[in-house]
């Protein structure tokens, strides 16, 4: 086992440097921006193409480290000896894993390339966690929960949810790589977040490693080390000021990375736990992302070129644009203080102003205006923060609702 994470760590190595390498090529740079996919930093003074979607590189190197690792777990252990039986069932989930990333990576990449509408990117990681479902039913099948202590006079100890699991699974999908993608808009705030989550997730995978769903949390190990190596390469050039934007391909490929290590390490529940920032900052978009309340094409912050620094964006719109539901929303966040509304706007004093619905902005209004490094890092302790909490109910309220943590 040991051997082999120490190869699948050296492969992650070679991915960072590789990774690092192709990314800071100025052919690679040039062949982005001469094929139209680069962008303007809408939060500096420099007008300069910055090539856009590096993030299909990221995926591409670590698609093929994985596959050079493929033979390593699976074939070493039968070198070594004869009579070992060939673990079918454990590399039919790891093809499929890779299967599910690389169909995800080829989505995302079409995103940045045709600008998909909303609904077509809820759509894109349901269709690529089909696969996923189908090794897991092959594979697993089971769909019976415990239920927590509290539930169980209603529910009873144990609970069967049938295709309501499977569609759990799907929506897991769709939520992670969504959820990275909705908190985005500064320099290195995509991958930081990643990075971060990912840290987590290997963190609990060595404190479970030596318990009796080890093999488990070993995948996880196997899947997430390499995928380290090429964010922190491409974090390397997303750092501010950023040289290159990672794109929605990037997002796409972290969020169904997790998606695939939390359904098939069996931990989404605890894996959700490290979403918690992103949670928040989805339950807070609701409103703008159903339409509830208009949602500009861009809600990332605003600069102040006099100073540098960014402020809170913000949405005005008349009171006839809300959707059913979007004032009440509206009053409750302003009760909560997590939005800044104003009302008698505009050139007809007719007109409401609120601040985007993101916790970026929630930031901003607390500190002010902020620094964009400065910014991204107060984001990056947030979540850092959520990594505390998750393990603190995982390993501390969690007894609460269930007999025995495993």
């Amino acid at each position: 086992m040991w051997v082999t994470l120490l190869v699948d760590a050296m492969m992650a190595c070679g991915a960072f440097f590789l990774t690092d390498g192709l990314i800071g090529s100025r052919s690679i740079k040039e062949m982005f921006i001469k094929s139209g996919m680069f962008g303007k930093d809408m939060n500096k003074r420099s007008e300069e193409k910055v090539p856009e979607g590096l993030g299909v590189v990221c995926g591409m190197v670590y698609l093929v480290a994985m596959f050079l690792f493929i033979p390593v777990p699976f074939l070493h252990p039968y070198l070594i000896n004869a009579q070992y039986t060939f673990q079918h069932h454990e590399f039919a989930q790891f093809i499929c894993a890779l299967l599910c990333i690389c169909c995800m990576l080829l989505l995302g990449f079409a995103d940045d390339v045709l600008d998909l509408r909303w609904r077509h990117k809820v759509l894109l990681p349901s269709l690529a966690s089909l696969p996923l479902l189908m090794v897991y039913l092959v594979n697993v099948g089971s769909t019976t929960i415990i239920v927590p202590k509290p539930l169980r006079l209603l529910f009873g100890l144990e609970l069967n949810l049938g295709l309501l699991y499977y569609m759990y699974m799907g929506m897991l999908a769709v939520f992670c790589t969504n959820a990275i993608n909705i908190l985005a808009g500064i320099n290195g705030v995509e991958v930081g977040q990643s990075l971060v989550i990912t840290a987590s997730i290997l963190l609990f995978n060595l404190i479970e490693l030596p318990g009796s769903f080890g093999s488990k949390h070993l995948f996880s190990l196997y899947i997430l080390l390499p995928f380290m190596g090429v964010s922190l390469a491409l974090l390397k050039h997303n750092w501010y000021p950023s040289r290159v934007f990672v794109g929605d391909t990037y997002c796409y490929f972290a969020g169904m990375t997790f998606a695939v290590v939390g359904i098939l390490s069996h931990f989404s529940k605890t894996m959700l736990l490290f979403f918690l920032p992103q949670t928040l900052n989805f339950l807070l978009s609701v409103p703008q992302l159903f339409h509830l309340v208009p949602c500009p094409r861009h809600r990332l912050p605003r600069i102040d070129h006099s100073t540098g620094l960014l402020n809170t964006s913000h949405a005005q719109f008349h009171p006839s644009e809300l959707g059913p539901g979007g004032h009440a929303s509206l009053q409750l966040l302003a009760a909560l203080r997590l939005v800044a509304m104003e009302t008698g706007v505009g050139p007809g004093k007719d007109e409401i102003r609120i601040s985007n619905l993101t916790i970026i902005n929630v930031v901003l209004r607390v500190t002010g205006p902020t620094h964009e490094r400065t910014l991204t890092l107060y984001m990056m302790g947030i979540q850092v923060l959520g990594t505390v909490f998750a393990f603190v109910i995982r390993y501390g309220f969690v007894r609460f609702f269930y007999d025995v943590v495993q």
